[in-house]
């Protein structure tokens, strides 16, 4: 199941995804991923979420970033859920362009009986059509 946790620049979605994460550590039988694109909240988590940092891997572009988190996914069998802070931010790339890696981590998170969340720095009505099911 993929899910999106939207809004302007500044309005706690950063925020909203880490106490999304921390609360499901009480319940998660399996691994917890969070990526994001600074260190800056890597002490805000509890320590059973696993938090990866891309800057320290140089990923460049959508593609790059996909392949990224399907190998994050693929490092542990018993993964359950992932949480991506800055989808758009971290590919480098407009939302309204970044309709295959939403349609890929769809079928990952099917396939895999994960749970993705991501945040997208935008209005919910200014969200793609491809991405409005995602809310």
């Amino acid at each position: 199941m993929l899910r999106i946790i939207c809004g302007p620049k500044g309005t706690g979605k950063t925020k909203c995804i880490i106490e999304k994460a921390n609360e499901t550590v009480a319940v998660a039988k399996g691994h917890m991923i969070f990526i994001t694109d600074t260190k800056r909240y890597m002490y805000d988590l509890k320590r059973d979420i696993r938090f990866i940092d891309v800057t320290d891997y140089a990923i460049a572009g959508e593609d790059a970033l996909c392949g990224f988190i399907k190998g994050a996914i693929a490092a542990n069998y018993d993964n359950e859920y992932v949480y991506v802070d800055g989808i758009a931010r971290i590919a480098g790339k407009p939302l309204k362009d970044m309709a295959q890696l939403f349609y890929m981590l769809e079928k990952v998170a099917a396939a895999r009986g994960l749970e993705i969340w991501l945040t997208c720095s935008c209005a919910e009505e200014e969200l793609p059509e491809f991405a409005k099911k995602y809310l």
